[in-house]
């Protein structure tokens, strides 16, 4: 919800306040936002799933929320702000990102032990 509100927001009503230059860096972190909200639903959807480890999901999405706070956060202030320190940031999201990645495909491939009744 949050990526397409605030997508919204720039194409009408910042598009005349920022420059191409930072439109496209709320592009960027809106996009990224968006493909992590949605690996997040499926890292939910296959935590019911007992054959995937729960403990990777878990990091897994925390990689995930970690990612979009530090990447899409420091491009959204970055092109809000100007400061540019905070594109310092953005790798450190980068970074949350692959390893939530890493994480989700170790889940996968890690079966937890089932239970037998």
């Amino acid at each position: 919800m949050f990526a397409v509100v605030i997508g919204a927001f720039a194409a009408h009503g910042l598009k005349h306040v920022l420059d191409t230059y930072h439109l496209g860096l709320v592009e960027t972190a809106v996009r990224y936002q968006m493909y992590h909200a949605i690996a997040l639903l499926i890292v939910g959807v296959i935590s019911t799933i007992p054959q995937f480890s729960l403990r990777w999901l878990k990091l897994a999405a925390f990689g995930f929320i970690l990612g979009i706070a530090l990447f899409s956060g420091s491009l959204y202030l970055l092109a809000l702000t100007g400061i540019k320190w905070l594109g310092a940031i953005t790798p450190l999201g980068g970074v949350a990102f692959i390893f939530g990645w890493m994480a989700l495909i170790v889940a996968a491939l890690k079966h937890s032990p089932q239970t037998t009744q």
